[in-house]
């Protein structure tokens, strides 16, 4: 496995890892807010025994990609980072999971008619997804990332107490991968602060407002779409509901869809044998 910086949008740099043969089709990974590149399980180097060349990417402001000027996070950047990655390969697969599967919708839709994209991956995100499930998820992020935590331990409570679908890890060191210990002795998220600046302290009218615009958005975004597409839901998601995934299908008639047992929205950690099962069916089934 290669570790590289790719260039994204206004000068920033991502860091990817990349395993596989250069030859084969190319697969890029795009992670959910608050996650890094670390977050795919087995599913990276599952694609690659299955024959595809894959790289595992850093959203801006995530992990050891660069944190954005300014602090902007707004909903252009990422897209924006999305496509410039993309056109760095020939024509990928994009596999977005939560905030990496809408900024990977929206590259597609803003970059025509350039045709960036194979086909699309999205991991339990659509446009119409539940407000009480995004808010659990800032809830989430708040909580320590001011305080961070005092032992690896305590990382492991908090991410039990979200996520009650996977067991709590006996081995932590794999948490080493999503925080990072300061100078104070505390370890705290791998992730730029101001990615969460004023999201937690909106209004309701604001919430009201901001997913009213991001959903018209994605959803015209989704009526677009031509390339081959498919929707992974971890069945017991609380951020996106059947509905949810039954109105991204009328949007993309032509769209497959996987609803994967025993996962919630982190679907390939809780997961990860059938999420990979779903993801490289879809992949061997493209032309």
């Amino acid at each position: 496995m290669t570790t590289v910086r790719l260039a994204a949008a206004d000068g920033v740099e991502l860091a990817a890892d990349i395993l596989g043969d250069p030859s084969n089709p190319a697969v890029l990974l795009f992670h959910g807010g608050g996650q890094t590149r670390h977050s795919w399980g087995s599913a990276m180097r599952d694609l690659v025994d299955r024959g595809f060349h894959v790289a595992s990417i850093d959203l801006r402001g995530h992990g050891d990609s660069d944190w954005s000027p300014g602090g902007d996070y707004g909903a252009a950047v990422f897209p924006d980072d999305v496509a410039a990655v993309a056109q760095q390969f020939d024509r990928p697969v994009l596999v977005g999971a939560s905030l990496g599967g809408t900024s990977s919708l929206m590259a597609v839709h803003r970059s025509k008619p350039l045709d960036i994209a194979r086909a699309l991956v999205l991991v339990d995100v659509a446009p119409n997804i539940e407000p009480s499930g995004v808010d659990r998820i800032r809830e989430f992020m708040h909580e320590h990332m001011h305080t961070g935590f005092a032992s690896l331990d305590e990382v492991a409570d908090a991410v039990a107490a979200y996520n009650p679908h996977r067991p709590r890890p006996t081995n932590l060191d794999g948490l080493k991968k999503n925080v990072r210990l300061r100078d104070d002795g505390r370890w705290y998220w791998h992730w730029d602060p101001a990615f969460m600046w004023g999201k937690h302290e909106q209004t309701d009218e604001t919430r009201i407002i901001e997913f009213d615009e991001r959903a018209k958005s994605l959803e015209d975004a989704a009526r677009g779409l031509t390339i081959p597409t498919l929707l992974v839901r971890g069945r017991q998601s609380d951020l996106l509901s059947e509905e949810g995934a039954r109105r991204f299908l009328e949007f993309v008639p032509h769209a497959e869809f996987a609803d994967v047992a025993g996962a919630g929205h982190m679907v390939a950690g809780d997961a990860n044998d059938a999420f990979n099962d779903a993801v490289v069916g879809f992949l061997q089934r493209l032309p």
